[in-house]
């Protein structure tokens, strides 16, 4: 794409709207249409936008693959732990403490300003949606590392184009 510069520019002027629109998806999703795993795949295509235009090297550098490893773990981790964190959370039933089911937001009711601090329903479907966002991005990054990072293989033999060219010379 080097012999293409209008391309990588446009490229470079859009992906922050893309990036943003992403961020408006995920926390807007539990008012409106959206949420984690549209807020997802959206981030993720600013990310493999890049890597077409500017090379697989270069978006590996941006987003390195240790740490989109991580990011999966993360975004499970915080999908689950919100679930858990229900699950140990007391649930009061007219004066009755009783032990709340999986994702039972009820459990994450607080007495705090609930201007700044959201409590109950809302709070748990934010941590939830965020670990499913985080997760969505990590692994649609991912399939495109593994798909652009295969050799291309010649379809008569079967057998690597680049090894074979290479032992030629």
């Amino acid at each position: 794409m080097i012999s293409f510069p209008i391309i990588r520019v446009i490229t470079k002027i859009i992906i922050p709207y893309i990036l943003l629109f992403a961020l408006y998806v995920q926390f807007h999703g539990d008012f409106g249409p959206g949420g984690g795993f549209q807020a997802g795949v959206i981030f993720a295509s600013a990310i493999i936008l890049y890597g077409l235009v500017y090379g697989l090297p270069a978006a590996k550098r941006v987003a390195p693959v240790k740490v989109v490893e991580k990011l999966i773990a993360l975004g499970l981790v915080v999908y689950a732990g919100t679930g858990f964190l229900t699950m140990l959370l007391p649930l009061s039933k007219g004066g009755e403490a009783a032990q709340a089911n999986f994702l039972n937001y009820e459990t994450l009711n607080h007495s705090l300003n609930h201007e700044w601090v959201p409590g109950g329903q809302h709070l748990g479907i934010f941590l939830v949606e965020l670990g499913v966002g985080i997760t969505v991005t990590s692994v649609m990054i991912m399939i495109f590392y593994a798909f652009a990072g295969r050799e291309p293989v010649d379809a008569k033999s079967g057998k690597s184009k680049i090894r074979r060219e290479s032992a030629k010379s």
